[in-house]
Formats: C-alpha cells, structure tokens, sequence
C-alpha cells in the first residue's frame, strides 16, 4: 500500500479528529510518517503511526510574531513558520518517497510542503470550512475600521514574506487564503454539510464526513461509574483559553447545593487549590474523559470549541455555549440556529444569568427535538471511517 506523510500542529482540537482517521489509514495497510509536536508524540505512536516532531515552541514563537489584531496577521504569522516547519520536515524525509499527503487546515505549511514535494494533496479541516470567496469577504470584514497605513504595513509583510519562501523554495502563493485554509484537490471536513454554515455552496471536492470520534488512546483517571446514573451537567472551556477562575467560581455559586450533579474539567493551568472550597454535589478535575462523560450528560456547559461542540451533538447534549475566540463564535450562532443550545458572553455573565439558561434548556421541549434530529445525522455521516472511504477513492482517482 501508500506512504503517507501526514502534517499537524500542535492543539489537541486539530489532533484529535485525526486520531481515528491514522487509525483506519493503519488498519488498511498505510503506512503514515506523522509530524507534530512532541506534545502529541504518545497519542500518535499508539495509532501505529511513526511521528517525527518540528520545534513547537519556536512554531508558536514564530506564529505570534506576526500580529494578533488583525486576521491577515496571523496569515503573515503562519507565514513565518514556514522558517520552522519546511526545513525540518524536508531534512527529516530526505531521500524518503511518500505518494501523497494530508495535512491540516490551519497549521504546518501544509499546502506549501505538498507544492514543494508535488505530492497529491487531502485537506485535513477540524474547524468549519471556508471557500476563497467566504475568505476573502471575512477578511473584507474585518479590514473595514483598520487604518489604512495599518492595512498597508500588513500587505507589505505579507508580499515581503510570499516573496522569500519563493526564493527559498521556488513555490508561489497567490493569495492569504492558501496560506490560511490550506487548500487542496480534496478537503476532508469533520462535520456535516447541514452544519457547516453555507453548505450548500461547497462543491464535491469538499467531503463533510461528520465528527471523528474515537476512543481515545490515552486514559485519564476519571470514575464513571460514580456519574452514570445522576445525569450530570458538565463544564468545560476547552484546553487552550481554560485559565477562568472567577468562571470556575461563578459556576459554584450557579449550581452549588442544588439538586444538580456537575462535572467541571479545568485543564492543566488551574490548580484545584485555587478554587476555595468546592460544593458537594461538583466533581472539578484537571482532565476527563469528555467523549465518555458526554454519554451520560445532561447539558454541556462549553466555550464552543468544534471538538467539544461536535462531540455533545453527536451524543445528543444540547449546549449553552460561551465563546472566548477564534471560530468560536461562528460555532455558537450555528448552535443557536439549529436549535441546539443558546449563547451567552462571558463579559456581562452572572450566576443568576447561567443558572435561568440552564433552566430554560433543560425544561424546553424544542431544543431536546432539535438535539435529536442533528444528533441522528451526526451518527449517520461517517465520521473518520467515511473519510478513510473518501481518501481511498482520491487515490484510486489520482492512481496512487
């Protein structure tokens, strides 16, 4: 069968829905070469893949220093890493052959590398889909109350950066849209073409093969069993933008001493000791095993990631979603339009607001039938088996 070399960065909501597609890559007779960051060396090894890492510090050191105020910045940012990324993959797979390659959506030069190895090329996105055109009118957006001269200084780094790694390694880049989406031949998208926003607009060579959900490789220590049986509400922002203790307190004061069961995961960065006493009727750990404890949830409680999003209404948890960043409130007005959950700001938020919307969630019949009819299609679309399924026929389309 085909060498693959699979690129990805380094955040676990882009990692984890590939998971189960190394997976099944592995299982019919692939052999993937993944590069990442060290972080993820353990959960890619148990796949059976073999994992080669770029520096992740230096990645990310590289990706702030373009900007962060404005979205092209971050385009010139990821334009920045190519410094951090290309060399060290090219000099890792020196004289090594791969028939093609996937890579992520939004990190690791991913589509510059398939150009520089004229490799066929699968699009891995974790996040909602963008075409040119949706692109490009973001950007538009977002550019209207920028300075002029501020638009200009970003252009002018952008046309300065495309025009060294031309030099560098003779490709070319016509637009912030290749460097930011990615684009390939194939885009593999982890949900489903009713969710993603415009769905309809996208053509074939997109493929909305629904949530990868697999079981996860590493364990944490989390009892189940103590939580099967009472329901629990379950919070979590996330494992990036998790450091929230006055969240965390809020949250106490919402649902301490009723008769609720709340789950709250508050990543690696808040220590439990921080909180001050805990209410009875919490469970609060560092890590749990979300896509486990999402099987017994009643609502989920989330800032809105895709993976967390995806995985509540693949299990039929309806959501109050508070968005913190980045996709995060495109994901949110989504959850609102089909009916799954509701939005609040994390700015104005108070615990009598929290504790009324969790009522108003719970007790409302329209976001249960809402919940079961996207949960349904969630199940029905495939997930990382169907995007095996799809990368197969591109092989056999392009002769691999």
């Amino acid at each position: 069968m085909a060498r693959v070399l699979f690129i990805n960065g380094g955040s676990e909501g882009h990692i984890n829905p590939t998971i189960g597609v190394v997976q099944e890559l592995i299982a019919q007779g692939e052999e993937v070469v993944f590069f990442t960051i060290e972080a993820f060396r353990e959960p890619i090894e148990k796949t059976g893949a073999t994992v080669r890492t770029f520096d992740g510090q230096k990645f990310i050191k590289a990706f702030i220093s373009g900007g962060r105020n404005h979205l092209l910045e971050r385009v010139n940012g990821l334009l920045l890493t190519a410094d951090i990324v290309i060399p060290s993959v090219l000099e890792q797979i020196k004289g090594e052959h791969f028939d093609y390659i996937i890579h992520d959506s939004m990190f690791g030069c991913g589509h510059l590398l398939a150009k520089i190895l004229k490799l066929p090329a699968i699009n891995s996105c974790t996040s909602f889909a963008q075409t040119k055109e949706s692109f490009d009118k973001t950007i538009e957006h977002l550019s209207q109350n920028v300075p002029t001269e501020v638009l200009t200084r970003i252009n002018d780094d952008f046309q300065l950066l495309t025009t060294k790694i031309k030099e560098k390694y003779d490709v070319d880049i016509n637009s912030p849209y290749e460097v930011f989406c990615n684009p390939a031949p194939l885009t593999i998208v982890y949900t489903t073409r009713e969710f993603q926003p415009f769905g309809e607009t996208f053509d074939q060579t997109y493929k909305f093969v629904g949530p990868s959900i697999s079981s996860r490789l590493i364990q944490e220590d989390f009892d189940l069993t103590a939580i099967k049986e009472k329901s629990p509400i379950y919070i979590s922002l996330g494992t990036v933008l998790n450091q929230a203790i006055d969240f965390y307190k809020l949250c106490f004061k919402a649902f301490g001493n009723t008769e609720h069961t709340v789950v709250m995961s508050i990543g690696g960065q808040t220590q439990l000791d921080e909180l001050g006493k805990i209410p009875e009727n919490f469970i609060v750990k560092n890590y749990v095993p979300q896509t486990e404890l999402l099987k017994y949830t009643k609502l989920f409680i989330t800032h809105g990631g895709m993976n967390s999003t995806n995985e509540a209404l693949y299990n039929g948890v309806p959501l109050i979603v508070i968005p913190l960043s980045a996709d995060q409130p495109i994901i949110a007005q989504q959850v609102t339009n089909i009916g799954a959950g509701i939005q609040l700001q994390m700015q104005s938020l108070t615990a009598n607001q929290l504790n009324e919307a969790v009522n108003h969630v719970l007790n409302s019949p329209s976001f249960h039938k809402a919940i079961a009819n996207i949960r349904e299609s969630f199940q029905k679309s495939g997930g990382y088996r169907k995007a095996v399924d799809e990368i197969f026929k591109f092989k056999s389309q392009n002769g691999i």
